[in-house]
């Protein structure tokens, strides 16, 4: 696998005049913010496909994550299902968007929706086996809760 460890410049295409570039609020900031492109509103429970007119060249081996901005979903509980862009999509990156509050939500055109986190990905050759080797530890296929408390 040859991952690269840093990436100098990420190409980004602005498919609308509306449309801005992701960005980070900070310097050392993991994620790039995401902007809907025109004013969006969501009842409680409701989601949408929310366009941000804007497209990237991803890196072989870099993927691309959509994951919450913390502040909207604590106040507001809007979050982003989690959407992965693949290295080889280039098209529009959207957004879907859902209300899990109770209150009605509205964002104007240009207002920070979700992040974009970029992150390296393995794919190896898949093997089917017919058993699994022993675990380094104890814990074997023991599941959900087998730690304990």
């Amino acid at each position: 696998m040859n991952v690269p460890t840093a990436l100098d410049e990420l190409e980004i295409q602005l498919l609308h005049p509306a449309a801005r570039a992701p960005e980070r609020a900070r310097r050392n900031d993991a994620g790039y913010d995401l902007r809907c492109l025109a004013p969006v509103v969501l009842g409680p429970g409701a989601r949408e496909k929310v366009p941000t007119g804007v497209a990237i060249a991803l890196p072989a081996e870099i993927c691309g994550l959509i994951v919450p901005r913390s502040g909207l979903a604590a106040r507001h509980g809007v979050v982003p299902t989690l959407g992965l862009i693949d290295p080889n999509f280039r098209g529009e990156i959207c957004v879907t968007l859902m209300n899990q509050g109770g209150e009605m939500f509205r964002a104007e055109a240009g207002d920070r929706i979700a992040q974009l986190l970029l992150l390296p990905f393995w794919a190896p050759a898949l093997t089917v086996v017919d058993a699994l080797p022993p675990s380094p530890d104890d814990r074997g296929a023991s599941g959900w809760g087998s730690s304990g408390r």
